[in-house]
């Protein structure tokens, strides 16, 4: 992901601080401990040929990505489906091979309905998006719904009366990226006041360039965080760090569900990154969670 780039030199300047816990979330957490909560952990894409003999087997054939891709994480942000309709036959062989697998596709709208042009006048186009990612099935998670940089809150019943056309039987979540979605504090409580009504959930994204887009707002009992890395430098990992600390305190506050996904300018690195955050996660959480196993850890169980 490009979203919040800056020069590596730039990376000691930045205050990578999270924001403290907004007032606002207290409306959605129950304040009790979530006992079982559900965790999932993933990337953007399989199809990284930066992982044949890193985590994908040496001589992987692309076609086989996925099926080595649910051995390492428990979801996917499915940017896929950004950028093409899929119909059922083409989702049910991904589908295979999540059989038997607390696996979850958390796919991208469509960039035809929310990139390009009017939100209104979509309804033919977003009912075949949604038509086809029905097939998930159980293994069907939420549905990110992603604006353009450059949609702004001039925009905001445009954007209010899109989502309100959206089915109830499934769960979505919203990214918006304009700034002034987060620096004008009327039209901040207005998006997310209007989100949590609408029983939507609030995308967190947390990239070097764009620390307003770490908002820490919950709409829902539920959150969807889009981290972006800068291929293992040292804040990386002090980043990391901080969310383990925030998602524990939203675990022991009645957190439901967290879907964390991991992002890096350059995606070669995900796994090394996912590794250190497992370990600590699960130490902190008591949790379970799979992580990566590397090709020469997998050729020394044998």
């Amino acid at each position: 992901m490009e979203f919040g780039r800056v020069h590596e030199s730039e990376l000691n300047t930045i205050d990578f601080t999270l924001p403290t816990e907004p007032a606002f979330n207290q409306q959605v957490l129950k304040g009790k401990p979530q006992k079982h909560p559900k965790v999932y952990l993933g990337c953007a894409k399989w199809g990284r040929t930066e992982w044949i003999g890193k985590i994908y087997p040496p001589k992987t054939k692309e076609k086989d990505f996925l099926e080595h891709y649910v051995k390492h994480y428990n979801s996917i942000e499915l940017n896929a489906t950004h950028y093409k309709v899929y119909g059922a036959a083409g989702i049910e062989k991904w589908v295979d091979k999540a059989v038997g697998k607390d696996f979850k596709f958390c796919p991208k709208m469509y960039q035809g309905v929310t990139h390009r042009g009017n939100l209104k006048g979509k309804d033919f186009i977003t009912t075949e998006f949604l038509r086809g990612i029905i097939a998930f099935k159980e293994h069907l998670g939420p549905v990110f719904v992603q604006v353009s940089d450059s949609f702004s809150p001039k925009r905001k019943e445009e954007l209010f009366d899109f989502l309100k056309s959206l089915p109830t039987d499934m769960q979505f979540f919203m990214e918006v990226r304009h700034p002034d979605w987060f620096t004008k504090p009327d039209i901040s409580e207005e998006l997310f006041t209007r989100l949590k009504e609408m029983s939507i959930g609030a995308v967190i994204t947390d990239t070097s360039g764009r620390r307003d887009c770490a908002h820490m707002h919950l709409t829902v009992s539920k959150t969807f965080i889009r981290y972006v890395g800068n291929s293992l430098h040292p804040t990386d990992y002090t980043r990391v760090d901080a969310w383990i600390e925030r998602m524990k305190y939203w675990i022991n506050q009645g957190m439901e569900e967290i879907y964390f996904f991991m992002h890096m300018h350059d995606e070669a690195f995900s796994p090394e990154l996912t590794v250190y955050m497992v370990d600590k996660l699960n130490a902190a959480c008591g949790l379970e969670l799979k992580k990566p196993v590397f090709v020469q850890q997998q050729q020394s169980l044998f």
